[in-house]
């Protein structure tokens, strides 16, 4: 059976490690965020955690039942990140538009750690404050119960998707992604157009648009639609 996990105040009246540092989960997260963005997700483990903390991996489990909750409070972290002196001004598409950008770009910025959470549910502190931000964005705005469910849905799940692919790309060797990228020149661009005539009048905007991400532009859409429906209410 997993140990229970100790209370934090109970954690923080005991000794330090063997280096003189003190854990918390904070200082944990951060730490295995650090070793992901190092060594990618099969670099974390309780060992490698506690060697990095210079503490016996057991203690680790004061603070986490496991190395899942650990995955979700990273993810939950980021999403903490993301939101960090955010205010909503009470214009509904600004407000999510800013969210949206946020969170994606928090995740990007860890993609690591972005592959092993972004399809999670965490349940926690700044995942519930987000879903609750969210919902009370759409509800205050004026939209129906039902179409802020449907909307909040989409936006998630749109959000949390884009973050993942980008960070997919972000996460593949420096090398691999430049190839990747380069066949939007090397293949497209080289396309006849007696035999792909619509890759070949693209082909030029083709190249400079898709080495980056399509977020901001499916955010756009999104809201589009959003608003559209708003106004039909």
């Amino acid at each position: 059976m997993p140990k229970p996990v100790v209370p934090e105040d109970k954690r923080r009246r005991r000794r330090p490690t063997r280096s003189g540092t003190v854990l918390s989960e904070r200082l944990i997260v951060d730490t295995a965020l650090r070793m992901l963005a190092e060594h990618g997700s099969t670099g974390l483990s309780a060992r490698r955690l506690g060697l990095a903390l210079d503490c016996d991996p057991s203690t680790l489990y004061r603070y986490f039942r496991g190395m899942d909750e650990l995955t979700l409070a990273i993810g939950d972290a980021l999403i903490g990140q993301a939101l960090r002196g955010w205010r909503p001004t009470g214009r509904w598409r600004t407000d999510l538009h800013a969210v949206g950008l946020r969170i994606h770009a928090a995740y990007v910025a860890h993609p690591q750690a972005a592959l092993l959470t972004a399809s999670r549910v965490t349940g926690r502190t700044h995942e519930l404050a987000a879903d609750e931000a969210v919902l009370d964005i759409l509800r205050t705005a004026g939209f129906p119960l039902p179409d802020t469910v449907r909307i909040y849905h989409a936006f998630i799940d749109q959000t949390l998707a884009f973050a993942a692919l980008d960070a997919a790309s972000l996460a593949l060797p420096r090398a691999t992604l430049r190839a990747d990228e380069d066949k939007w020149r090397s293949t497209y661009g080289r396309l006849p157009a007696t035999t792909h005539p619509r890759i070949a009048e693209a082909a030029p905007l083709l190249a400079a648009r898709m080495v980056d991400s399509a977020y901001p532009t499916a955010l756009e859409m999104l809201l589009d639609s959003a608003a559209a429906r708003l106004a039909a209410v």
